[in-house]
């Protein structure tokens, strides 16, 4: 979204487009609504895979020690027990033989099956005892034990000891006990860096490990897992008995706080931010527990919104003191369309005009989604424009590599044009008579094939006149911008206005007027229109407006384009223009998304 999207960005939200709210929402006792973010999972679009150990450590002043239990239906904080402030930093594995060290393939310490070290943290144990009351009566009784720790099994506290490879290393272990392990579910908390267990849980299939930063519950947290630091706490699981699940349980507006500063940039002005915020809102209501399959409501990559929480440590990747307040001021405000929340896609630019998402994604835009129409976009400034460039055989075996034209030979393109400027379709035509059709939607997209930004481009310069014929960008006569005057002012209409013929006769001007340029090009007089602003009302150009097809051939074929997404939305970029222009959150809101309303959730 504020970075280049995905490939896939825009096969992922048609999806979304095409289904209503996933899930309920989940209010906690304070009344606040709690969201799950999968930070580690096996889910594709995660970038961090389930892991066989996820590392904890507190951030300096925000919380000391750790509490352990679980989340309840309202994803409220069970408590079961707790470190002492001292313990800053932990690692949730699960419960097999793990060793500490310097993992290759991850590049840090961690620990790992494949790990050759002397620190082992095993999967056998001495049961001690059982059956206590708390976990005050067990944590006394384990101190009684070097290597004692509490354990809680099946909703029971136990005592238990020693942690080893194999049973035979557990019975030769000083103290008689029974040996035992824990299911396959089973989860072991250390201190990281040592054998040292300081909890172990597991209830079975349906183990789900709560980890709630700072021992005494009081002030905000934030805590370092995989290179950020996260509000709120973190639920851990092994969802088919394999490698943990990482999931960030929050409230809703900390979820937010965690977007739109990456979404955006964290200095972008108050009300672009404010606009985000709603977006981001709406977004994740809309589509909560979409992922519930994985153990989350949505994910942490542009597939769903870009979260990384607190940040990285530095300001240039961290919520900044603007973006929290766009946060604050809308706290609770939505998007709604005829009382029910809207989608909100959004990219980070569309050089010119967004498009409507039927002819992106197939949504129904006259009846569910009218908001989703495409609009003419006069206010992104930003310089979106790129250019990719293929000689025919190149183009010919990156179209072959998909799986098109086979044993033959290009032959030509041919381009549709919505109204609105955009490509909603290519075919490919051969030299045996093969076509192939490529849509902007799909595995095989048209940004995708083509290795394009968006859907906004020319090949070789070929755009479209108002009949919808192909006509050269080069022989389009053009104006300083997109009016049409007469006597040096601007018209809207030509309706009641008259024409003197060469013979000086006079009538009225009828439908299709053509006009002669200074070069003497005769064109329809809508042509004049176009040629004035071929990028849509974006000084960052791209292809012309009107609908229609053009045919491109040669030996060489020269994309030129702006814009950058899936051009479905917002632009972000435009939604930063228009707040530098005076614009508030709410106007920037209904113009990318017309008829719409914000409103309080």
């Amino acid at each position: 979204m504020y970075k280049k999207f995905l490939k896939l960005a825009a096969a992922a939200l048609a999806i979304c487009l095409a289904v209503p709210t996933a899930g309920a929402v989940t209010t906690n006792d304070d009344g606040e609504i709690m969201i799950r973010v999968g930070l580690a999972s096996s889910y594709y679009h995660n970038a961090t895979g389930e892991l066989e150990a996820a590392h904890l450590e507190n951030e300096d002043g925000y919380g000391a020690g750790y509490r352990f239990g679980y989340y309840d239906s309202n994803l409220d904080f069970v408590e079961l027990g707790y470190t002492d402030r001292r313990t800053t930093q932990i690692a949730v594995l699960k419960s097999e033989n793990l060793w500490y060290g310097y993992s290759s393939s991850l590049s840090k310490n961690t620990y790992g099956s494949s790990i050759n070290s002397d620190i082992l943290v095993g999967c056998y144990h001495i049961l001690i005892d059982e059956g206590f009351r708390d976990f005050e009566d067990a944590q006394d009784a384990a101190e009684d034990y070097e290597d004692g720790f509490v354990a809680y099994i099946d909703g029971e506290y136990q005592v238990r000891a020693g942690s080893f490879e194999t049973k035979e290393d557990a019975l030769r272990y000083g103290e008689a006990g029974e040996v035992v392990g824990t299911s396959s579910y089973g989860l072991t908390v250390v201190e990281t860096g040592t054998d040292t267990i300081l909890f172990q849980y597991d209830q079975g299939s349906g183990t789900k490990l709560a980890v709630q930063p700072g021992a005494d519950g009081a002030g905000e947290t934030r805590t370092w897992f995989s290179n950020y630091h996260y509000r709120g706490g973190f639920e851990y699981f092994r969802r088919t008995g394999g490698n943990v699940t990482v999931v960030n349980v929050l409230t809703l507006e900390d979820y937010v706080n965690g977007v739109i500063c990456y979404e955006m940039g964290p200095s972008w002005p108050l009300e672009a931010l404010k606009a985000q915020a709603v977006c981001a809102r709406t977004y994740a209501l809309r589509n909560m527990g979409t992922h519930s399959s994985y153990g989350f409501d949505i994910c942490n990559s542009t597939y769903c919104q870009v979260y990384r929480g607190m940040g990285n440590g530095s300001a240039s990747y961290s919520p900044s003191q603007t973006s929290m307040q766009a946060v604050d001021e809308t706290e609770g405000l939505v998007v709604t369309y005829n009382g029910k929340l809207a989608e909100t896609p959004y990219s980070a630019s569309f050089g010119g005009a967004s498009e409507d998402a039927y002819y992106v994604w197939g949504s129904d835009t006259t009846n569910t989604y009218p908001y989703l129409c495409g609009v003419e976009d006069p206010y992104e400034s930003y310089d979106s424009s790129w250019t990719v460039s293929y000689t025919a055989s190149e183009l010919e075996k990156r179209l072959q590599s998909y799986g098109y034209g086979t044993s033959t030979s290009l032959d030509y393109l041919e381009l549709e044009y919505s109204k609105l400027g955009n490509v909603i379709a290519v075919t490919i035509h051969w030299a045996n008579g093969q076509t192939n059709s490529i849509y902007p939607s799909g595995s095989k997209a048209i940004r995708s094939v083509f290795d394009v930004s968006s859907i906004r481009f020319t090949v070789n310069g070929e755009t479209v006149n108002a009949s919808g014929k192909s006509l050269s960008s080069r022989s389009l006569p053009r104006s300083s911008d997109s009016e049409l005057n007469v006597n040096g002012e601007p018209v809207d209409s030509l309706d009641g206005m008259y024409v003197i013929s060469g013979s000086g006769s006079i009538s009225s001007i009828k439908e299709n007027p053509y006009v002669i340029s200074g070069s003497g090009t005769v064109s329809a007089l809508e042509d004049l229109d176009q040629g004035g602003n071929t990028g849509g009302g974006s000084s960052s150009g791209g292809s012309n407006q009107g609908g229609g097809t053009v045919t491109v051939s040669g030996s060489r074929y020269v994309f030129e384009g702006a814009g950058n997404g899936h051009q479905i939305g917002m632009s972000q970029w435009g939604a930063n223009a228009m707040a530098k222009q005076g614009f508030d959150f709410e106007e920037i809101v209904t113009f990318y998304y017309p008829g719409v309303k914000v409103t309080r959730y």
